[in-house]
């Protein structure tokens, strides 16, 4: 009988062992996960406690970005992104295992008016330097109304007189290269003043700048060490919008181009090429 009770009580202690063994397994493999997610979430880019600052060299060569800002504007300030294959941004895949991506840097550059002129401008180091070799991969930048509440009280700064262009093979955060162009790059796009008002989702009144294409342009120059970007604003050729304010079958957003003509046939925004027309058409008499 005392032979039959040792037996059951060695398979329990051996139970209870195994037991133990198991939690201290999975309480370790918890807590290499939650590291490893810290790590992956924290500003490091390839893991925890390792400078990944730039460091540009003395002898790097710059790239320089001019905006020629129209007086009722200003120059946004720029987003910079430099890359490294080097540092890899560390993240967890679907199923918990680890997927590394090129590293990525990403700072803010104000532009610096050129003494009293209308030419603003900032010299980036093409090599970011540091431990991490980065690389300048893009820039968005773009110019926005410097006062929008001269249009009404209330009214905001929306889109538009943005652009961005990519200097690698890799996308921009905007998605996409966009246009790819040799050497240096020159910019010159015209913009109207567009204003308008929306109902759906929360009352708001913005002046916009209306240009050719989306919110932003997109361009990959691979080449480039001069980027010029001349916007040209057209303020005297106003255009405006005005949403539905019930969401329902044929209610569409009402557009009156500066000529005095309205569209509602389902653009949520202006059409770049009518107002050419309108302006040219006015330019010419």
């Amino acid at each position: 009988m005392s032979g039959a009770l040792s037996t059951a009580r060695k398979s329990r202690i051996g139970y209870l062992l195994q037991l133990l063994t198991r939690q201290r397994f999975e309480s370790r493999y918890a807590t290499e996960r939650a590291t490893l997610i810290l790590c992956a979430l924290s500003i490091s880019l390839s893991g925890c406690a390792q400078d990944y600052s730039l460091g540009p060299p003395a002898d790097s060569e710059l790239m320089t970005i001019t905006v020629k800002v129209p007086e009722e504007l200003e120059a946004e300030t720029m987003k910079v992104m430099y890359r490294s294959s080097t540092c890899k941004r560390v993240s967890l895949g679907g199923s918990g295992q680890r997927v590394e991506r090129d590293g990525h840097h990403a700072i803010s550059v104000q532009l610096q008016r050129q003494g009293q002129s209308d030419l603003y401008q900032a010299k980036l180091p093409m090599d970011g330097g540091g431990m991490c070799k980065w690389h300048l991969a893009n820039v968005t930048f773009g110019v926005a109304y410097a006062n929008p509440t001269r249009f009404g009280e209330g009214v905001t700064y929306g889109a538009g007189g943005g652009v961005v262009v990519v200097f690698d093979h890799n996308s921009s955060p905007r998605g996409g290269t966009g246009i790819k162009v040799d050497g240096d790059l020159t910019i010159k796009k015209g913009y109207y003043p567009w204003l308008s008002e929306a109902f759906l989702g929360g009352y708001r009144k913005q002046i916009n700048l209306a240009g050719e294409g989306s919110i932003y342009i997109a361009y990959q120059a691979l080449q480039a060490r001069n980027v010029y970007f001349e916007p040209v604003l057209h303020s005297n050729f106003v255009v405006y919008s005005v949403g539905p304010k019930v969401k329902k079958e044929g209610n569409y957003t009402s557009i009156t181009y500066p000529d005095g003509s309205i569209q509602t046939n389902g653009r949520w925004g202006p059409n770049f090429r009518k107002l050419e027309a309108i302006r040219q058409a006015a330019e010419a008499k």
